[in-house]
């Protein structure tokens, strides 16, 4: 009877433990698959598409947002969680990396604007910058950041040669997304969560000792 009833506590609590992983897991999986609609969503975009699908081609890696929230009033705040994927030679993308996107600041504003972006990484300097988070000293970061969208147009004088091409597709006040002044952070938790272990981003973008089949929809839409 003893013996019974410890099997059975074992297995209530290997289940809720296995539940509880799953929970967490499906937390990421959700944001892949809406980091899968956004890219989707932004290359049907008529405004988008010509120029989307140009940089795409030649990227060597990319960082969706599918929910990039902007509001304030006088003070204003950025926040969302994306995906950071890198593009090797031979055209194949690596699996998903997690990373959180913040930034701050202080001057006339009002409104909320909710975004859906891909900034598409055209450089090795523009990966090494969002990498180590260099974003957050703006200007200083010494990385050109080109907008497509909102009435700006990729094709531009100013734009060529840029390291980073943001595409955004914005419902609110504000204008299209930035990277300028923020802060972008890997999450480390989500990075375990979705492969095991304790992995870096590195591990995951450039040496691609890690991968998860949850994420072939969305690396088959950026092959495409």
């Amino acid at each position: 009877m003893t013996s019974r009833l410890f099997a059975l506590v074992l297995t209530v609590i290997v289940g809720w433990a296995v539940a509880a992983r799953a929970e967490v897991v499906t937390d990421q999986t959700l944001l892949v698959n809406k980091a899968a609609t956004t890219v989707e969503r932004l290359r049907r975009d008529a405004s988008l598409q010509r120029d989307l699908e140009a940089k795409l081609a030649q990227a060597r890696a990319v960082l969706v947002v599918p929910d990039l929230v902007k509001g304030g009033f006088i003070l204003g705040a950025e926040y969302g969680t994306g995906v950071l994927l890198t593009r090797d030679a031979a055209g194949q993308w690596s699996g998903p990396a997690f990373y959180s996107v913040a930034s701050g600041s202080v001057g006339l504003q009002i409104g909320v604007q909710d975004a859906e972006s891909i900034f598409v990484i055209m450089t090795d300097a523009g990966l090494r910058a969002v990498m180590d988070n260099r974003f957050k000293a703006g200007a200083d970061a010494g990385i050109a950041v080109a907008h497509v969208g909102a009435g700006a147009e990729a094709a531009t004088t100013s734009n060529v040669g840029a390291d980073i091409f943001a595409f955004n597709k914005a419902v609110g006040a504000y204008g299209g997304a930035s990277l300028e002044g923020s802060g972008i952070l890997p999450r480390h938790s989500w990075n375990a969560a979705y492969y095991g272990g304790n992995p870096v981003p590195e591990d995951i973008v450039i040496a691609r000792r890690l991968d998860n089949p949850q994420a072939n929809r969305l690396k088959d839409l950026l092959a495409r």
